[in-house]
Formats: C-alpha cells, structure tokens, sequence
C-alpha cells in the first residue's frame, strides 16, 4: 500500500524493490516476484583508471586472484557503507540488473533498505543517497531487526515483546520488539566476518599458516560450530607456510574451529544476555513464552541456537530460510502504509528528482 494516492498512481505502472544491503551479501526482493538477486557485496576496481569491471558474484571469484592494478573491494563494512562511490554504483548496478530480468515501468520504483540499528544519522544518510542516485523513485530505511523479525513472521505490531537475534556478516543486531516499535536494542560489530578472521588467525597462530578468507568461510561453513556436535569432523586448511613460503595443508578438526570461534560465539552471547538484563520485566515474561528467534547467516552456525538457548535459559529457534528474513521483512514493510510509517528508521526523507 502506498503512502499518497500519487505514490499509489504511480505504483500501478512500477515494482516496489527491498534491498538487504549486507556486508558479505546484497539481496534484492522485488514486489510479486520474491527473490530475484542473491549476490556478494563485493565490487572489482582498476586502480588505475577506477573502472568498475565487475560487481557480485563474478568480483567475488576475483578476491585474492587479481593482479596488482585490479583489486576487489567490499564497499561495506560492519554493516555500514565506507566506500559511498563504489557502494551507489553497485547499488545501480543491482537496481538495473532488476530492470533487465523483468522491466519495470517508466516511473522508477519505490525501495526499502534495510540498515544496522546502531548507524549514524549521516551513515543513514549515505544509504538514502545511494539509493535514490540508483535510480529509486523513493527510498525508506527500515532497521535491520525489525526487518528480520517481520521476515521470520514475529507479531511486531502486537504489544507483547519478541526478541530477534540478527546475525549478519558485520553486525550482530539484537532487538526486543513491541507495538511496532524497537524497546531495547543492542548492535556489535562481530559476526560473520568476524568469524573467518577468527579461523585466519588460529591457522596463522597454531600452525604458522596464511590462509585466505575464502578457505576461511568454507571451514566455518564445513565444520564451525558453537555447541559440541555428535559426530565432530576434520576440514582440511590450504594455504601458505609463513616459515618457508611454500604450499601447506593441514587437517582440523571441529573442535578445533570451535575453539577459534569461541571468541566471536561468546560476544554474541553477551550481547543477548546484556538486553535481556535492561527488558522491561513485562517484555521478558512474553519472551519466555515466545522464545528467542534467530536470523541471518550466523543463525546457520551449527549448535548456536542450543548454545544460546543454555546460556540464556531461553527457547531459541532458527527462522525460515534466516539468510533472507532481512529483505523479505523489507519488502513486506512496503506493503502497509501504516507499517511503514511505524517502522521506518527516522530520516527526513526526499523524493529522487524525476
């Protein structure tokens, strides 16, 4: 439902779009076809002449492989843009390759993006400009947990409380939500990234080896986990010996990796517990019934859910499909004008010029 009845004209002729602008990811939900761009937030750039060569999935292939003059950037980090020129031209690169799947009609969309909670107002700002220079007809910030929690199918607009744990690549958000409204929030800049730091630097510590952050991800994703599994396992970790330079591969186990993310595990835990202690008491009952839900790619962490659900002694689930909770509670945000009015993060918001 639009905000006007221009905007509502205006909406019969065009797609309303939801970004999940993440830091390891970009997802991008368009209204009345669902998902239609799942890609890495990831941009390659000529040094020399700053020519954008490629933006996604292919400039990701590119991380750790490219010559000299040609480096693969992530224009987002912890959550938050910190390269606003590279980050608007992915921004219209996503919007246009939206234009090209399914066409949209001559006025430009309208978008949601979803953003960290703990952002400043001028970072506020920098994605509102990037996404109204992309080519949206309007842009509307939602925050990244209330988004979530919308996605996942939490009541928001009930006045009982609902806790979300949003796990992302550079942010852990965790919000308690009522009426509508985020009560109580707290945002950590460790997460996923985080995580394949963790894995780089054991390997570097322990076994005097360099790996890269791609072989990183692979052995949180193949055998990280918070809690102890039933049946532990080995990856192997390829990478560069520090002593001699030469080639080196050694096996891992579970436990292993367990012990390297221990640190990024046990401040996420904290982060919990430290909003569950400054709950209003009313809210906390509500939670106990309805339990902790998770969202993310962090939630796919394996034990982490029955982790946290020991150390808080509350029920904690995973949300459906958590890896796009953000731009699915994003896109539906777009839906209900009242919603949108309620949830949107405060930012005085313009029109793009047509």
């Amino acid at each position: 439902m639009s905000l006007n009845p221009i905007n509502a004209l205006l909406g019969l002729f065009s797609h309303d779009v939801a970004i999940d602008l993440g830091t390891a990811n970009t997802l991008v939900m368009v209204k009345g076809r669902g998902i239609v761009i799942d890609e890495p937030s990831v941009v390659a750039i000529d040094r020399v002449n700053k020519k954008i060569l490629a933006i996604g999935a292919e400039a990701k292939r590119m991380v750790g492989r490219t010559p000299s003059d040609i480096v693969a950037v992530r224009p987002l980090r912890d959550g938050v843009i910190s390269d606003f020129a590279v980050t608007e031209k992915m921004l219209h690169y996503f919007i246009r390759s939206v234009h090209d799947r399914i066409g949209f009609g001559l006025p430009r969309p309208r978008v949601s993006v979803g953003i960290p909670s703990g952002v400043t107002e001028v970072e506020k700002r920098a994605v509102h400009e990037a996404a109204l220079n992309a080519g949206a007809r309007a842009a509307y910030l939602v925050e990244e947990p209330m988004a979530a929690a919308i996605g996942a199918g939490l009541p928001v607009m009930e006045p009982g409380g609902c806790m979300i744990v949003d796990i992302g690549g550079g942010t852990t958000e965790v919000a308690v939500i009522s009426m509508g409204g985020i009560v109580v929030s707290t945002s950590i800049r460790i997460a996923g990234d985080e995580m394949d730091q963790e894995i780089a630097g054991y390997a570097r510590q322990v076994h005097n080896m360099l790996i890269g952050e791609r072989t990183a991800e692979e052995a949180k994703i193949e055998a990280g986990s918070a809690y102890p599994l039933e049946h532990e396992t080995t990856v192997e970790l390829k990478g560069r010996d520090l002593a001699t330079g030469l080639p080196k591969a050694v096996e891992v186990s579970s436990v292993e990796i367990r012990d390297a993310l221990s640190g990024s595990v046990n401040a996420i835990i904290d982060c919990v517990r430290q909003t569950i202690e400054v709950t209003p008491p009313e809210l906390v009952a509500d939670i106990m019934s309805r339990g902790i839900v998770m969202a993310g790619g962090g939630a796919l962490l394996s034990g982490l859910d029955r982790r946290l659900a020991q150390e808080t002694h509350f029920p904690v689930y995973v949300g459906e499909d958590p890896l796009t909770c953000v731009v699915r509670g994003a896109g539906e945000v777009l839906e209900e004008a009242a919603v949108l009015q309620k949830v949107q993060a405060r930012l005085n918001t313009r029109k793009a010029p047509r």
